[in-house]
């Protein structure tokens, strides 16, 4: 992306000024000419209307389709939200098979399609679903950290594939072509081989009981899309009880621990996830200005930071996990059910959010690659926060409602990916080349308030599911 807009600068440039001159910008080399803050400022700002559309479009759609995965099963709902990876992708790779033909701004369709199926925010959401259905309480975390670990590991061998398969072919758009190929495989896998986690049964009973149905174009009101409309699945949020609980003394005060514990591992969740989408494209952009780095060095950084994130989730955590609750020897019923976050989870999540803190702070003082890189690998050692917070936030509720708690963490997590990049790329595209560390210290506000804020978390505050409304 950053070189076809690059090109396109540069030729828009020339065409207003005859006397301009510039080198060949070329697909997949490293066109040193492009790294100016004008081409940079462009492409933040471009990549702020691919997410704005996106994230929209998943916010509207992810607790929709949550809801539904509880009614109808999860397998054929992620099969779904894959399927609009795929055509992202597609849009993808004819834009970089034909740059001269087609405009960047296509990019824009593979946006719409993404966010129409629900995007990543809805499958990370339905997948977890997907765990949540096949774990026991106490081991969720470690199953959710699993999933996370596997998505890292794509991340980490995703850049180093890449690189090895331009090497070898000397064509960049071999990659984008071996990516479709994958996203092809994935819908086909999940839908009819991949066994499903809810029984029949299950999903009969939910639908009976809440009323689920399948979206219905012809019934669609003008009020359904009030933009307070989009906010209505955040109730489960704060969840209520029969009357005969909220009047007493222990029922209320239980009810708002229950409520508390929600809203804050929610605005939490939702801040760590906004973090991390608002920076990703943000980082590459600064490692490259500031410390002139290439497509290989940003690969590399890429790599490091996500194997360490792989060894935390899929080493780091399960042990973690296993040393703490086998000391404390569980019963069988604890292990099984929903009995709230307990000390363990609420630890993780503060020690988590400090690296993370840490890491940004390093991000704001650092002046060389390499401690950039060991700012990276510190903050890649907060990876244990999301996959705790989402586990902690199902074991809330009862299990009938994970799917509908879930998408509307997805609908948090789609505005996320609306705010978080348009503020940051936003704040970025202003001071780069003036003080262009300043969305660091942004986001190290953020985490403090973040840090503080999980300190309020109470452990084991539970619903019963025969009381909840």
């Amino acid at each position: 992306m950053l070189t076809l807009i690059c090109r396109e600068y540069f030729s828009d440039r020339a065409a207003k000024d005859t006397t301009f001159t510039y080198a060949p910008v070329i697909l997949g080399a490293e066109n040193p000419q492009c790294r100016i803050p004008e081409v940079h400022a462009l492409v933040s700002r471009f990549q702020l209307v691919m997410n704005l559309i996106a994230g929209i479009l998943s916010a509207v759609v992810s607790p929709k389709l949550g809801e539904l995965s509880d009614g109808y099963g999860r397998t054929k709902i992620i099969g779904l939200c894959t399927l609009g990876t795929f055509l992202g992708e597609v849009i993808t790779a004819l834009v970089a098979t034909f740059p001269d033909t087609l405009p960047v701004n296509l990019f824009l369709l593979g946006s719409f399609f993404d966010g129409m199926f629900g995007s990543i925010t809805a499958a990370v959401a339905l997948t977890q679903s997907y765990a949540a259905d096949c774990t026991p309480a106490n081991k969720r975390n470690v199953s959710f950290g699993y999933f996370h670990g596997v998505l890292f590991i794509g991340i980490a061998l995703g850049p180093l594939t890449a690189s090895y398969l331009i090497k070898a072919t000397g064509d960049v758009r071999v990659v984008f072509y071996a990516v479709m190929a994958c996203q092809v495989i994935m819908p086909i896998f999940i839908s009819f081989i991949a066994p499903e986690s809810l029984t029949k049964e299950r999903q009969k009973r939910n639908r009976e009981k809440r009323n689920i149905k399948p979206l219905d174009i012809n019934k669609l009101r003008l009020q359904d899309f009030n933009p307070l409309h989009l906010l209505k699945p955040l109730a489960v949020l704060l969840p209520v009880t029969d009357k005969a609980v909220s009047k007493t003394g222990a029922g209320k005060t239980r009810v708002k621990l229950v409520q508390r514990n929600l809203i804050i591992l929610a605005a939490i969740d939702t801040a760590l996830f906004g973090v991390s989408m608002g920076t990703m494209n943000t980082l590459i952009l600064y490692v490259e200005y500031v410390f002139g780095w290439g497509n290989i060095e940003s690969s590399l950084f890429v790599s490091i930071t996500s194997t360490v994130r792989v060894l935390v989730l899929l080493g780091v955590l399960p042990l973690l996990t296993r040393w703490i609750r086998n000391r404390r020897n569980n019963t069988l019923s604890e292990a099984q059910t929903n009995c709230g976050s307990d000390k363990l989870d609420i630890g993780i999540i503060r020690v988590s959010i400090l690296f993370e803190f840490l890491g940004y702070a390093g991000f704001c003082l650092v002046k060389t690659g390499p401690l950039m890189v060991l700012c990276g690998i510190l903050n890649a050692m907060s990876a244990m926060a999301s996959p705790t917070i989402n586990s902690t936030l199902t074991k809330h509720l009862p299990s009938d409602r994970t799917g509908q708690l879930l998408g509307a963490v997805g609908l948090l997590h789609a505005l996320a990916r609306v705010i978080a990049p348009t503020v940051l790329g936003f704040v970025y595209s202003w001071t780069v080349g003036k003080l262009t560390q300043t969305v660091w210290i942004l986001l190290v506000s953020l985490l403090f308030l973040s840090f503080i804020s999980c300190w309020l978390l109470l452990p084991h505050s539970k619903f019963s599911p025969s009381r909840l409304v």
